[in-house]
């Protein structure tokens, strides 16, 4: 009897002592989502905030920057099946955040509107996972046997309270031991950035499903002009059909880069308007052909840089970028790391698009920068700072005034550079010519 009831007391003060698993291993409540848009004359950043609850409500930050005319956009969320829910924010002249709030009253794939733009967004569903069920299961049933176990040892019958003692035992350790693992183990993707979002899967993340082949075929792309407008027409080299699996990659659905003949950068996050198909304004664009690179995140395909070229028939005059930085060059030989800093003077520095900086490089030129084998996308990341959020957005403007980069130019000759960075809620933009050597002992072609 003496030992029976020692073995339920400690029992019982495990399932006391063992605090319950933090929950964030189970819960699939997402985060923040940030997708910069470049709408009309309005460049945008539209930060849908984290659903905490459904039925509810979605918060939504637009972020204006500096140019972006005053005025009134239209929020919109609906889902197939779900009542549509519209709320109107009006931009004031001064860059910065604005707000609305719109209703969600499911989990599963939803759809905001920005006037005519169109972002696909998820609402999780609140989903206990496997080890987490395991570790309540395993006190639960302990409970229960515990209860079993005391009953038999009040009513005289101490030999066979050792079997429910031994299985109240037992299915402790289960729950301790799911308890222990839980954060170890590799939270569940998040829903719809490997398989196409439904409604099936967000209810149900941790169903096993083959993961075989999660793979896209290449993307084409097809610019083309309507007015001021370029219009990007995405299709799958495989099918042909439109592409409309695109994941928002450093707070962009594309990241557009047009360079015009007198080597002027525009760094555009063009919106969705239609399944494969994006647009963004092309402002008093100079005539000629302009080169334009689109990096792209496909569902299941990895990130993917498109090439093309499009002839504009405008009539402005080049403008020339008036950014100002001091350049340290420390450039190696073709094929090892070179590394560029720019400083601003300033600890004024916003983030941008998920980066404290951006370079972009096109080269070796000759002639048409349309015509470079080399185009690349650098970031320069944003240091942890003692004080600041591990993930800033715009409106912390604590950074610089240093702002590195490495890269390793693959080729000897001539590159071009731009150095992008936030200040006041306004892209600055530095370009530089940067002149690559050869390897030692590698004759130049």
């Amino acid at each position: 009897m003496k030992r029976s009831g020692v073995i339920l007391l400690l029992a019982l003060g495990a399932i006391l002592g063992i605090a319950a698993p933090a929950a964030a291993d189970g819960v699939m409540s997402g985060g923040d989502v940030h997708v910069a848009q470049s709408l009309g004359d309005r460049d945008l950043t539209v930060i849908i905030r984290r659903v905490a609850e459904v039925p509810g409500p979605v918060h939504v930050d637009v972020v204006t920057h500096a140019g972006s005319p005053p005025g009134e956009v239209t929020l919109t969320a609906r889902a197939a099946g779900a009542p549509t829910s519209t709320a109107k924010v009006v931009l004031g002249a001064t860059p910065g955040f604005y707000s609305g709030v719109v209703q969600v009253d499911r989990p599963g794939p939803w759809e905001l509107a920005v006037d005519e733009a169109t972002i696909p967004f998820v609402v999780p569903a609140v989903v206990a996972s496997p080890w987490e069920k395991t570790t309540y299961g395993g006190f639960i049933a302990a409970g229960l046997l515990l209860f079993v176990a005391l009953g038999f040892a009040v009513f005289g019958r101490p030999g066979l309270a050792l079997v429910p003692t031994a299985g109240m035992v037992a299915a402790i350790a289960v729950g301790v031991t799911a308890a222990l693992l839980s954060p170890s183990i590799p939270p569940v993707a998040a829903p719809g950035t490997q398989l196409d979002p439904t409604y099936d899967n967000v209810m149900n993340p941790y169903e096993r499903t083959s993961t075989a082949d999660f793979s896209r075929p290449p993307v084409n792309l097809v610019p083309s002009l309507k007015g001021q407008d370029l219009v990007l027409s995405l299709t799958d080299g495989s099918s042909g059909r439109p592409v409309d699996d695109l994941l928002v990659h450093d707070s962009a659905f594309i990241h557009l880069v047009v360079v015009s003949p007198a080597g002027n950068l525009r760094h555009l996050h063009p919106v969705r308007t239609a399944p494969g198909e994006y647009r963004a304004r092309l402002r008093d664009p100079e005539q000629g052909t302009h080169a334009i690179a689109a990096e792209i995140a496909r569902r299941g395909g990895g990130v993917q840089l498109l090439r093309s070229r499009v002839d504009v028939s405008g009539t402005a005059a080049a403008t020339p970028h008036d950014g100002k930085a001091e350049l340290t060059e420390e450039i190696r030989e073709a094929g090892r790391p070179s590394t560029i800093t720019a400083r601003f003077g300033e600890r004024d520095l916003q983030p941008w698009l998920g980066m404290l900086g951006h370079m972009i490089v096109v080269g070796p030129v000759t002639g048409a920068a349309a015509d470079a084998p080399i185009w690349a996308h650098v970031h320069s990341m944003i240091p942890p700072t003692p004080g600041l959020p591990d993930q800033p957005d715009e409106s912390v403007a604590a950074y610089g005034p240093d702002v590195p980069f490495t890269y390793s130019f693959p080729l000897p000759g001539k590159y071009l550079v731009w150095i992008q960075v936030e200040r006041d809620y306004s892209v600055v933009t530095v370009p530089a010519v940067v002149e690559v050597p050869a390897a030692k002992g590698v004759a130049e072609k």
